[in-house]
Order: structure tokens, then sequence, then C-alpha cells
């Protein structure tokens, strides 16, 4: 695999609360956020110990797929981190492959799930920096991984776990939610993957599981006037407390490291509501660097390499 390299690709996030307006203002591209959208977000952050680890968690990605990719007898294969929001961008860590001598880039974005406006987002700003580079190389960027198996296997322990560290007198009625993050329902318009890529993760950890009460529900949704994909899982916890269920499990399936969606959404907004209800709330354990799916994706990496190298 001489002249193979890896970019994996990730949301990003702030480095610091100094960085926390630049980030912001990037993710409404180039719209500054107001004073009071500011001081909640930041507020966000502060419930949560004022940092996010999602960076840390990242590169530790990073780190352990090249591992992997080593173990499975390619340690000549480079990963570099490209982020969507947050240095080091995506175009700058192409054109650094680009400059080493990369003629074949993979593109692993670190979400199982493929929607044209998160993985197809990310694959177009590859290719575009890659054509912009004088050595140019090709770009081929992983699709989606939502169904590979080392992935549904984290997720199936994860969930047995967070169902035998509930209540014991809860487990017996307990519900499992599998979210991911919301996005915009005109999506649906263009018959994209995304909402069913994430019932079938769900559907195939369930049957792995032996799951018998389960559904998907969708959270942190943006701040735009227009309709996002729902229901949301705060509205799912009321509905599932009307329903007389005393005990939920959220395993955010799209979603592989811990960070501000997941310390914050979940883990204080959820389970505040969850206690409001009376229903007991357990979190399944996010793969952050696991070296089990760091191996799942180094082999999905090179699936992708067997793929184009078998492209007439």
């Amino acid at each position: 695999m001489s002249g193979t390299s890896v970019l994996a690709m990730a949301y990003g996030t702030p480095a610091g609360p100094e960085e926390l307006e630049a980030y912001y203002t990037h993710i409404r591209r180039g719209r500054p956020p107001t004073p009071e959208l500011l001081a909640e977000l930041r507020g966000r952050y502060e419930a949560i110990g004022g940092h996010s680890p999602l960076l840390e968690l990242t590169r530790a990605q990073v780190t352990g797929l090249e591992r992997a990719l080593a173990d499975e007898g390619h340690p000549d294969v480079r990963v570099a981190l490209g982020m969507k929001h947050a240095p080091p961008f995506i175009e700058d860590a192409v054109a650094e492959l680009a400059a080493a001598g990369s003629r074949q880039i993979i593109g692993l974005v670190l979400a199982p799930h493929y929607s044209k406006l998160s993985v197809g987002e990310y694959a177009e700003r590859a290719s575009a920096a890659a054509a912009a580079a004088p050595e140019a190389p090709e770009v081929s960027v992983v699709c989606s991984w939502h169904l590979a198996a080392g992935y549904l296997d984290f997720l199936s322990q994860a969930v047995s776990d967070a169902l035998r560290a509930l209540p014991a007198e809860a487990d017996v009625r307990a519900h499992v939610l599998f979210t991911a993050h919301s996005l915009p329902t005109r999506i649906l318009d263009e018959s994209d993957p995304y909402p069913t890529q994430l019932r079938e993760t769900a559907a195939a950890v369930a049957a792995r599981t032996g799951l018998e009460r389960w559904s998907v529900a969708w959270q942190s949704a943006g701040r735009t006037p227009e309709p996002w994909l729902g229901p949301d899982v705060l509205e799912v916890l009321g509905d599932l407390a009307a329903a007389d269920v005393g005990a939920v499990v959220v395993c955010p399936a799209g979603f592989v490291a811990d960070h501000l969606e997941v310390l914050y959404d979940l883990d204080v907004e959820a389970r505040a509501r969850a206690g409001e209800l009376g229903v007991a709330f357990a979190r399944t354990a996010s793969p952050n660097a696991d070296p089990g799916l760091m191996r799942t994706l180094a082999r999905v990496v090179l699936e992708q390499v067997a793929e184009g190298a078998a492209t007439p």
C-alpha cells in the first residue's frame, strides 16, 4: 500500500474556551452568534466541566486506527486528522498528505451513518482539496460503516452493560432508545439514507441483544427555522413515561466519542428530564478509542482499498 494514506475526518471541537466563538461562527457559516447564543453554549460547556474531551478522543482514535492498520500488516499507512469546523481542517490534512507523497487517500468519517449533509459534505471537501493540490492525489471516501460487525458488537455489549446498571426493579420493563444527531427534514425529499441506516443499526443491535422494547429517536437538533428530524429524545421520554415505562437506556449510536451532544444533551439534559418524569435512566458507553472498534475501522479502510483496486 505504498503511497496510500488515510484521512480520518471528524466534526471538530474548540480546543479551549477561547476558541468557542470562532468555532460557533464557523458552524454558522461565518455568521457570529449573538451574545445570548454564545452565553448559552458556554453554559453547556461549563455544565460538563468547561471543556469537551472530543479533540483528545479523536486524536486517540487516529492513533488507534494507525496502530490497528499496522497490526493488519500495513505499518506504512499514515493516518491524518482533518476536521470540519476546527483546525486541523480537512483541507489542511489533505494538503499535508499530498505534500508527503500520498497518491491515494482513503477518507474515513468518524461517524457510522451516511447523509449527504454530513458524510457527503466531508467527501466533497476532501475531494476538492485533493484536486487543488499540485500532486492531485486520488480520494476515495467510505460512505458508511453502520453495519460493521465490530461496531455492532460494541453497541450490543454497551446496551447489555447499561441495562445491567439499571436498578433491579427498573430493568424488567426498560426501553432502549437508539439516537443520532438530528438533521433537517429536507433530506427526506432526496431519499437520503440517514434515517434508514440508523434504524438498520438499531434493529441489528436489538437482534443481537434480544431486545423486545426499543425504538429510534433524534437529538441535538439545530437552532434554525426549518423542521428537523424527530421525534426528539426529550419528547420520547415523556411519551414513554406516559405509557408507564419505568426505565430507559439511551444508546447514542450515531456518535463514536464523548462530546457535548452526549455529555450535555444526554447526561445532563435528558437525564434531568427522565428524573422529572420518574424514569430510571442510563446511557451506553461511547466507543472512543476502543481497540476493537479501531480494528473494525482498519478493516473498513482496507476493504475500501480492495474495492478500489478491483474497479476496472
